[in-house]
Parts: structure tokens; sequence; C-alpha cells
């Protein structure tokens, strides 16, 4: 693949095709862990570590289920992978950075169902990706998740300190935000012929 090709996929993976804001993929920990700006980073951070490694693993392992005639196989066997995959990380973190496992709690697991990391393997089949191009496709998939955590982050932060209608405190702000915030990245459609 060609270098355009590359930045065509990274772009479309941070900007256009964004996990959270154009495929809603990934809401739940988005929704649950955006609440401030030092979580976010660590949950966006861990994802795409997780669908970085997952991209270059899932493609081996998608080669050889395909060469044993296997292929129906593919979820489970993602699953599998990125469940194995987060196990490592939250390990890691419990002995390296206690107080980052402490702040993502329940969130860290949910990587493990996190669609967004079982999205972007599952589109590296579909969109037909070679080995380099899933890896990039992963981490710039994964810095699109963590841009989108980080953004929102500011905004739920700046959210604390508004005077905000008693029917929308809570979850209604916070889907409203959400969604304006998306709108935004609306703007990016076509920018780069995508």
């Amino acid at each position: 693949m060609s270098i355009t090709s590359l930045l065509a996929i990274s772009l479309g993976a941070i900007l256009t095709n964004n996990f959270i804001f154009a495929q809603f993929l990934g809401i739940c920990p988005f929704l649950g862990v955006s609440k401030k700006s030092d979580t976010a980073i660590g949950m966006g951070l861990a994802v795409t570590f997780v669908m970085g490694i997952a991209s270059a693993v899932c493609f081996g392992v998608n080669k050889l289920l395909i060469a044993l005639n296997l292929g129906y196989m593919q979820t489970v066997a993602f699953i599998l992978v990125i469940a194995g995959l987060v196990q490592f990380i939250e390990m890691f973190l419990k002995k390296s950075m206690p107080s980052l496992y402490t702040a993502l709690g329940v969130y860290l697991p949910l990587i493990t169902t996190n669609c967004a990391v079982l999205g972007v393997v599952l589109l590296n089949v579909q969109n037909d990706y070679n080995f380099i191009s899933s890896v990039v496709y992963g981490i710039t998939g994964g810095l699109g998740f963590l841009l989108a955590m980080v953004m929102f982050a500011g905004v739920r932060e700046r959210l604390e300190s508004a005077e905000i209608p008693a029917g929308l405190k809570g979850l209604p702000i916070t889907l409203v935000a959400a969604s304006l915030v998306s709108m935004s990245f609306l703007g990016f459609q076509g920018l780069f012929g995508l």
C-alpha cells in the first residue's frame, strides 16, 4: 500500500469514520469514563493499545482460520484474542499504575466487550486490509477513540460548572452534548475524498 492510502486510512479512522462519533462503536466506555480528562486519556490509550495489538494478532489469526477453512469462527476467535489482550493490560495497569487501574474501575474489563475493538478487527477483514494497513487502521482508530474521549471529557468538565435545567441534568445533557460534538465531526466528511 502507498503512503497516500495509509494516510487516507489514518485520517478516515481519526476524523471522518471516528469509531465513536461516526460509527457509534464504543459508546459505553465513552459515556462512562469521559467524566474526567485523566481517566479519559487512560482509557483512550488502553483502547488504542488493544486496537493496535488486536489488529496485528487478529490479522494472523484470520489468515490461519481461512487456511484451515474455519472462516466462520472469526468473531469467536477475535473475541478470545481481545479478551486475552485486555487481561494482559489489566494485570499491567494493576501492577504499574494502580491509580489509573482504580480510576478506570469496571470500565477496564469492558474493553473486552467494547464493540469498537471488535469492530476494528472485523472492519480490517471486511476491507481486506493487508498487515500494515490493518495495524495502521487499528492504531489510528484507537487515536480517534482517544481524541473523542479527551474532547468529550473537556466538554463534560465544563458542563459541571454550567447551569443546566433540572430535566436535563445527568445523562440527558451528556447525550445532547455528545450529539453536538458528533455533529462537528460530520464537517470532515468529504474533506479528504473519503
